[in-house]
């Protein structure tokens, strides 16, 4: 195994202003999305994030999940409200997000609080899933434990035969949650780990913009 503290690296590519920066933080976060997405070649999956959830006497769990809609409301995922996610955001709903994006030396940290989309919005994003996706959000029982791989496979073909040449409509436990977001942390990495950190908190006056030390 290689030597753990032998594994570093220097950043260098850019630095993060407050001018930069700007007043509104979700346009700086559209701004960097923009760019990576110029990086798709080098980045798999660029809308992956970190979810952090806990449950109400503050066990953490986190796990990777992907941004599927951002506006002024939020940043929305999609899961199975049967989840262990769905179930610790039933019982504590505040979450924490991360991006990492190594090409650019940039990460963004968010907290919020999290709500259901609509039914509306989680159907019209369901009927946007390739049919198999579709099925896989019935076959699976997510989070829960199974007996084998074989399960998923003969309930996911037991699926196919049911709705062949039907609708496949969303499954009740299925559907979009919204990080509302309270803080937005713009973290840019530069020489000798003495990073830019820029962080939005939301007030009610607007966002307030703060300088943290690396």
């Amino acid at each position: 195994m290689t030597d753990l503290r032998e594994l570093r690296r220097t950043y260098g590519l850019a630095g993060l202003t407050e001018a930069d920066a700007g007043h509104d933080p979700l346009a700086l976060f559209r701004r960097w999305f923009d760019q990576v997405e110029e990086k798709v070649g080098e980045l798999i999956e660029p809308n992956a994030m970190i979810l952090a959830t806990s449950t109400p006497d503050g066990r953490p769990s986190a796990r990777a999940v992907l941004l599927k809609g951002l506006d002024e409301r939020g940043f929305v995922f999609f899961s199975n409200f049967d989840s262990r996610k769905g179930h610790e955001l039933a019982t504590n709903p505040h979450a924490a997000l991360c991006f990492l994006w190594h090409p650019l030396e940039r990460q963004v940290r968010i907290e919020g609080t999290v709500s259901k989309v609509s039914d509306a919005e989680s159907d019209a994003y369901f009927v946007s899933r390739p049919a198999g996706s579709r099925l896989g959000a019935w076959a699976s029982p997510q989070s829960a434990v199974i007996t084998d791989r074989e399960t998923l496979t003969r309930d996911q073909a037991a699926l196919e035969v049911e709705y062949a040449g039907r609708d496949i409509p969303r499954p009740p436990q299925w559907g979009g949650y919204r990080v509302s977001p309270e803080v937005i942390e713009f973290w840019q990495g530069r020489p000798n780990r003495l990073h830019d950190r820029v962080r939005f908190t939301r007030t009610p006056a607007g966002w307030a913009a703060d300088r943290l030390a690396p």
